[in-house]
């Protein structure tokens, strides 16, 4: 499982090329027409064994939330701002990683015991990153304003199920591209497509679908599952009335989002296929958040396009947790999709 060297690699929006080397070579000798196109994409594909064969597009983003160093003050401190969706209260005392060489720094901020009882979550703009120098060139030798900066996590194995780790939004939808590609054969063109920028608008994808031109395509994605206890319940071990999904629960397919309301048909499909070989899955029913799928489907002149997803706690944070069963039976729902998909289920009802 590459899963591993995925999450660890540093690969923050517009700076995937750690990322992006992982994948070149897990892919290599897997399947052909490997390109890198001028946005930073990694598009390659798998050619089918069947007849009149449907085209299949598999996109799964490369790139992560983080931060890019803005400006070095006079007393080496950094200020920063945030590329992606990230939640302020998280912040202070965070460990990062920041630039080419990984220099490692923490999120300052007021102790508690000097801020006079102050619980306000302070604004990103208002903290600093102290690397542990004491002034502007000392601290610009070793960093650069437009410098990305990452968490600073690692992974793990705890348990017999569980993982835990960085970027699982979206290294887990990589890793389950590069498995795919790495067994087969399928009877359909499976073309990949290891995307760039997804949290700063689903650029990447966009771009990806254009070239390929796909008939139907899918998003592999690492999403929320807010299967943690509710704050209100008067229960401590009462989850929230609709937790996004579950861990455990099997592959989470998409109903709607903000970017994509999925095909009838294809999500008929996708649940037919789950239900013929007894593979456990649940419904996303949250309207919050998007995909890759809500860039291809309004590609060239319209993409079905459906989204699969590994169930992950903590997403958009330093450290996420999965099942490792979630993960294994969302690869057997998409080898089973690409083995079994027919252009009846592709094309509106």
């Amino acid at each position: 499982m590459i899963l591993q060297e995925l999450s660890e690699a540093i690969g923050v929006s517009g700076n995937e090329d750690a990322v992006r080397a992982i994948v070149l070579k897990a892919i290599d000798g897997h399947a052909t027409d490997i390109t890198i196109d001028p946005m930073g994409n990694v598009t390659a594909i798998k050619k089918g064994t069947g007849k009149n064969r449907p085209r299949v597009m598999l996109a799964a983003h490369m790139d992560e939330i983080g931060f890019m160093v803005t400006s070095i003050g006079g007393d080496g401190l950094i200020k920063f701002t945030n590329i992606g969706g990230i939640d302020e209260r998280m912040l202070p005392a965070l460990r990062v990683k920041i630039g080419k060489d990984a220099v490692p720094g923490v999120v300052i901020w007021t102790p508690i015991h000097k801020s006079g009882g102050n619980n306000t979550p302070v604004k990103l703009a208002d903290l600093r990153i102290d690397i542990g120098g004491s002034t502007k060139d000392e601290v610009g030798g070793k960093v650069k304003v437009g410098d990305r900066i990452a968490f600073d996590s690692r992974y793990m194995e705890i348990g017999e199920k569980m993982l835990r780790g960085k970027s699982f939004d979206d290294r887990v939808g990589c890793s389950l591209l590069i498995d795919i590609l790495q067994g087969g054969p399928y009877p359909v063109d499976v073309l990949a497509a290891f995307t760039v920028q997804e949290e700063l608008g689903l650029r990447g994808s966009k771009v990806a679908a254009q070239r390929l031109n796909p008939d139907v395509g899918f998003a592999l994605e690492g999403t929320t599952a807010n299967d943690i206890p509710n704050a209100t319940a008067e229960v401590d071990d009462q989850i929230p009335p609709n937790p996004v999904c579950r861990l455990g629960g099997g592959p989470a397919l998409t109903v709607m989002d903000s970017s994509l309301i999925v095909p009838p048909q294809l999500l008929g499909f996708l649940r037919s296929t789950a239900d013929k070989n007894k593979i456990p899955y649940q419904l996303k029913t949250s309207l919050g958040g998007g995909t890759d799928a809500g860039a291809i489907h309004r590609a060239n002149a319209g993409i079905p396009s459906a989204v699969v997803s590994v169930p992950c706690r903590y997403i958009h944070a330093p450290t996420a947790y999965l099942n490792r069963d979630d993960y294994d039976n969302t690869l057997k729902l998409l080898q089973a999709t690409l083995k079994n998909i027919k252009w009846e289920d592709v094309r509106p009802l």
